[in-house]
């Protein structure tokens, strides 16, 4: 909608239960401008929504996470990170702001190490944090993976990160590594680098090796098993958004999804190009079929 030059805005509206309590939740954008978010008749950034509201997603773009880019790994990573940790998101952003900043000088060629060591700083402060929730984060979902009976293989996970974990060896790798970036002309290492290693647990197989079957069921399982963390952690199931989520799962395992959402008690949202993807589903689940009609989208209740 907000790429159609004739576009006004869009707002969307909801109520957001949680336990104990009520949110009322605007979000909007006026003619193509910035996103705006309102909590409770207040202005908010749209990191606070994360504090109050927990949603995990998997969509068909992210079925070739083990065998692509290491970027599409670490932004996963750290989605499960910021579930569990909200703060995670103002330490991402600091760290990207600083890098930009350091990266410009870089570029530039400034040589001046004075220019350079507040920044340096403040990268290593916010990625020592960054690091250390990430691995928190992969401790709760390994966790909660080793305690499930699922139909679901177990994915063990590894933080590949060639850097200093703690704030001081990280700002001084920062300092001894200015040369070499200078050459680059961008920051070579950090947390911006790390990347997500996943082995098939049973098999001894990385995932980057398995099927396309298998690769979908570890992200099956990585996303249940943060949704089972989460619910143990703040006494509430997340929200679940599973878009063609039984593409490349067998009957089995389609069964066996459904039966694990409906075990965690989670209000879950998935879509499918046909009705029968969700046979095993019953009379668990509300069905919307979404038609296209004269160039507009209709919805209508399937009984």
């Amino acid at each position: 909608m907000t790429r159609r030059p004739e576009a006004l805005g869009w707002k969307v509206t909801g109520l957001l239960h949680v336990p104990h309590q009520t949110h009322e939740i605007e979000i909007w954008s006026e003619a193509g401008a910035a996103r705006q978010t309102r909590i409770d008749g207040k202005v908010a950034a749209q990191t606070a929504l994360g504090r109050i509201a927990r949603v995990l997603w998997l969509i068909p773009a992210m079925d070739r996470l083990w065998i692509e880019g290491a970027e599409g790994r670490r932004r996963f990573l750290d989605r499960m990170t910021l579930s569990f940790l909200p703060d995670h998101a103002e330490h991402a952003l600091a760290y990207e702001k600083a890098m930009r900043e350091r990266n410009r000088l870089l570029k530039d060629m400034v040589r001046e190490p004075s220019w350079y060591m507040a920044l340096e700083m403040r990268m290593a402060e916010a990625g020592a944090a960054i690091h250390d929730g990430r691995l928190k984060a992969m401790a709760a979902i390994t966790q909660a993976q080793e305690q499930a009976e699922t139909a679901f293989p177990t994915a063990e996970l590894e933080l590949q990160c060639d850097m200093p974990v703690d704030t001081e060896g990280l700002r001084d790798a920062l300092a001894e590594n200015r040369r070499r970036d200078l050459s680059a002309g961008r920051t070579l290492i950090g947390p911006h680098r790390a990347d997500l290693y996943g082995v098939y647990a049973t098999k001894g197989v990385p995932a980057k090796d398995c099927s396309t079957g298998e690769q979908k069921a570890l992200l099956v399982s990585l996303i249940l098993a943060n949704a089972r963390a989460l619910a143990a952690d703040i006494g509430a199931p997340p929200l679940l958004l599973l878009d063609e989520v039984a593409a490349h799962l067998d009957s089995n395992r389609q069964a066996a999804l459904y039966d694990e959402i409906c075990a965690l008690g989670a209000q879950a949202w998935m879509t499918g190009t046909g009705r029968e993807m969700f046979a095993a589903l019953g009379n668990r689940a509300q069905v919307l079929e979404v038609t296209d009609e004269e160039g507009l989208s209709q919805v209508r209740r399937v009984d």
